[in-house]
């Protein structure tokens, strides 16, 4: 008997080779359409693996083909053929690790243009500009381009918030904006001239250490680049004069400030080592976040008493949870405020925004002996929005008598029904009780948001999913899904094609199944829906 591994071959293909092969005389070369496997260094197992895995890549091909094929008569734009091609072998090695790039904070007292300038080098609006200072936004950070260079934006012109001593207040945004970042660009209005709060600014942005760019904006014209001179005396370099609103002067003012992040020494963290998978441990204050890290930790870590006006760089400590290395991002952050600044809570969640912004996972910690708060709901939506993996962990669990368990247990019901995929982990990070669940729950999610469906797969299941449950009839006509692909993982993003509109319940429906079927347990998941027409006939 004959074995013959190639998918997708007819009969008489064969028969032909087989033809073709019996007149070769030379036998170091493979005929064409023949994959070669040198398997010299490789035992039975792995050859056998090898092979399996040939011709499942051959009958996804295969499947691919025949589920794109349904799209055939309808209307694709461009975007549309790449996501298909996208998915016809799969992403290329999982989405590329983020590439390690220099981060650039914009700063400076409100209404000086921040975020026009911040538009300005985006070339969108982005940030949102509106003329009442304190509309805030969540955003922390943008992926930005200038002739080549890729680099983070870090823009708080959005952070404007009404707080008491809104001085002070500036300064610990610009801190907190220049702890995530590797160079400042400080925004000075040349028409107002020098105040006392950029004098504050410059203070602390000398004691930061991080190279500043000053911009001058305001300057619409040549005729008013005399406004630059008296900047000279901050003792900050070369005042640039811009117009945020025009544009003019921009471009050598990105110039000046990548020059000075090329040379920076990379504080951001975005830089830090790419092989440990990163860790932000978030939730409100006093919820014991201190003591799971010291817990983890093994050791007591210093509880430092975080006076407003004291800088620090972010600290990202390496933890072994279970004998493997974590890195924590930005714990400094976590450590108790003992002297609250009015606002800080506004402050807290700006940290906690940046923190998640870098990491994978996000721990979210509660405390279950206080009712749950609206700041704690809060802080989980921030993860889940963020796209980042997710565990959620209740702390103190060991001091829950069974009322307070019941409690919860009808919380989780409503309040938590958004995130009903995470794993919850309930622990005591004073007595370490349960702490060894931890690893096995951040495995798992990250394992879920790293988690990659072909694409053969997703349509077989999709398509008795539809079978079996069709989305209702809308104006007489009801939507079929023509066409489903993951797009992207991390987390992963589903993009389906359409005739019609599908309804929200139907799409939490098909969420629901995804999971049901692939697992994702600890990620959240994004579905989109492309509506394509039928091709007119000609």
């Amino acid at each position: 008997g004959q074995a013959v591994a190639g998918a997708g071959v007819g009969g008489e293909d064969v028969a032909a080779r087989d033809r073709a092969d019996s007149k070769g005389t030379s036998f170091l070369t493979a005929a064409d359409g023949v994959t070669t496997v040198d398997n010299s260094d490789m035992d039975f197992q792995q050859t056998l693996d090898v092979l399996i895995t040939l011709v499942a890549d051959a009958v996804e091909v295969q499947e691919y083909e025949q589920y794109a094929a349904n799209l055939s008569d309808y209307e694709l734009d461009e975007g549309d053929e790449q996501i298909i091609a996208g998915s016809r072998y799969g992403i290329e090695d999982e989405s590329p690790a983020p590439k390690a790039v220099g981060v650039l904070a914009v700063v400076g007292r409100p209404n000086v243009g921040k975020s026009t300038l911040v538009n300005r080098i985006l070339g969108r609006r982005a940030a949102v500009v509106e003329d009442t200072p304190g509309v805030t936004r969540d955003r922390v950070s943008y992926d930005a381009e200038w002739s080549g260079t890729e680099f983070k934006l870090v823009d708080t012109g959005g952070w404007e918030a009404d707080v008491e001593g809104i001085e002070s207040a500036i300064a610990s945004q610009a801190q907190i904006a220049v702890q995530l970042s590797d160079a400042v660009i400080l925004v000075v209005d040349g028409h107002v001239g020098l105040t006392d709060t950029d004098e504050r600014i410059v203070k602390m942005l000398r004691a930061s250490g991080k190279p500043v760019t000053l911009a001058v904006n305001k300057v619409d014209d040549g005729a008013s680049e005399y406004l630059t001179a008296e900047f000279w005396k901050l003792g900050m370099g070369e005042p640039y004069g811009i117009s945020a609103m025009h544009g003019r002067g921009v471009g050598d003012l990105l110039d000046a400030a990548l020059d000075s992040l090329r040379k920076a020494d990379k504080t951001s963290g975005f830089l830090t080592p790419m092989h440990l998978r990163r860790v932000a441990l978030v939730g409100r204050p006093n919820v014991g976040k201190s003591s799971l890290l010291n817990q983890l930790a093994g050791e007591q870590r210093a509880v430092v008493n975080d006076l407003a006006g004291t800088t620090r760089d972010p600290v990202d400590e390496t933890i072994d949870i279970d004998g493997e290395d974590w890195l924590f991002i930005d714990t400094a952050g976590i450590k108790r405020r003992l002297h609250k600044v009015s606002g800080a809570d506004y402050y807290s969640s700006l940290r906690t925004q940046a923190a998640i912004e870098r990491s994978e996972l996000a721990l979210v910690l509660f405390d279950s002996s206080q009712p749950i708060s609206d700041q704690d709901l809060k802080v989980m939506s921030q993860a889940v929005d963020a796209g980042r993996a997710v565990v959620l962990v209740f702390n103190k669990w060991d001091l829950m008598d069974d009322f307070g368990r019941q409690r919860l247990e009808r919380l989780w019901k409503t309040e938590f029904n958004r995130v009903t995929w995470a794993q919850r982990v309930n622990l005591s990070a004073k007595t370490g009780w349960h702490t060894n669940r931890l690893a096995d729950a951040m495995r798992n999610a990250l394992e879920s948001w790293d988690k990659r469906i072909p694409t053969g797969r997703l349509n077989a299941f999709l398509g008795q999913i539809q079978a079996a449950h069709p989305h209702p009839l809308r104006g007489g006509k009801q939507p079929r899904i023509l066409f489903a692909t993951q797009a992207s993982t991390r987390p992963p993003r589903f993009v389906i094609f359409a005739t019609g509109f599908l309804e929200h319940g139907y799409r939490r429906f098909l969420e629901r199944s995804l999971r049901e079927e692939f697992g994702f347990e600890g990620t959240p998941i994004q579905i989109s829906v492309n509506i394509r027409e039928k091709k007119r006939r000609k």
